[in-house]
């Protein structure tokens, strides 16, 4: 692979010691090649929208529609019991708040991905999967083409995306730990979040150049992917972007959006 998507989520509200929401939002908008916007379901609020979506045209970044549970008191990390014509449903609405701005800014939304709890709860629960998936064949079914899917390779929404006959993008995670089983570990437990600028920049060099990623417990997992996240609100977020762009280019990679804009 000669090519990579950096992704990062951003519209959510997020402030650092020396950052503030719009400024880091702007920051990051200058690393990556795309942006997983929040939509109004974890957070993200009308004029965050229009903002970022005007940034990312004007830089080139592909727009994502970062859909959630709506549960902004919880920042969309709490699995929550929702009937699943309830759950498509409120995320139809979600992409198609995006996209009224996205268009407004001479863009569009180019792909979907899950956020928070709804992500890892779609890659292991199938019928959630199923809620996900249907929202994304309905919201194509009115415009005509359906968005691709931004998920971990091998879960449940990979393959009911793949059985639809939706595009799935496969993506790893720049600062998360991962199990053996390919899952990402839980937030509370020590380590799931990796912080060592250094140890990040390794892993993504391992996961884009040779395909593999060390898991929490020491092991080599075998891992393609066509996308890696770089969170936002991780302690020191821009420059973990910044470092892991720089030496992927060093490497000789291109960086560019897995869906192009």
């Amino acid at each position: 692979m000669s090519s990579i998507d950096l992704n990062a989520d951003l519209g959510e509200g997020v402030r650092t010691a020396d950052l503030d929401p719009h400024a880091l939002d702007e920051a990051l908008l200058d690393v990556v090649t795309s942006a997983n916007v929040a939509c109004g379901g974890h957070a993200g609020d009308d004029p965050t929208m229009s903002r970022v979506c005007i940034d990312a045209r004007a830089r080139g970044v592909s727009v994502g529609a970062q859909v959630s549970y709506v549960d902004r008191a919880g920042f969309g990390r709490v699995r929550l019991r929702v009937a699943a014509d309830v759950l498509t449903g409120q995320l139809l609405d979600q992409i198609g708040a995006l996209r009224a701005h996205a268009r407004a800014a001479g863009t569009d939304v180019h792909y979907l991905k899950p956020h928070g709890a709804l992500y890892n709860a779609a890659v292991e629960d199938p019928a959630l999967a199923d809620a996900v998936v249907d929202a994304v064949v309905r919201d194509g079914e009115r415009t005509g083409a359906a968005l691709p899917v931004l998920t971990l390779p091998g879960g449940a929404l990979a393959a009911r995306a793949a059985a639809r006959g939706l595009r799935v993008v496969a993506e790893a995670f720049a600062d998360r730990a991962y199990t053996t089983a390919g899952r990402l570990v839980p937030r509370d437990v020590p380590g799931a979040v990796v912080r060592d600028p250094d140890v990040v920049v390794d892993r993504v060099l391992d996961i884009v150049a040779r395909g593999r990623v060390r898991t929490h417990d020491g092991a080599d997992l075998a891992l393609a992917a066509e996308s890696v996240c770089l969170h936002s609100d991780t302690d020191g977020a821009l420059g973990l972007a910044r470092a892991v762009a720089a030496a992927l280019v060093a490497e000789g990679f291109s960086l560019v959006p897995a869906v192009r804009p």
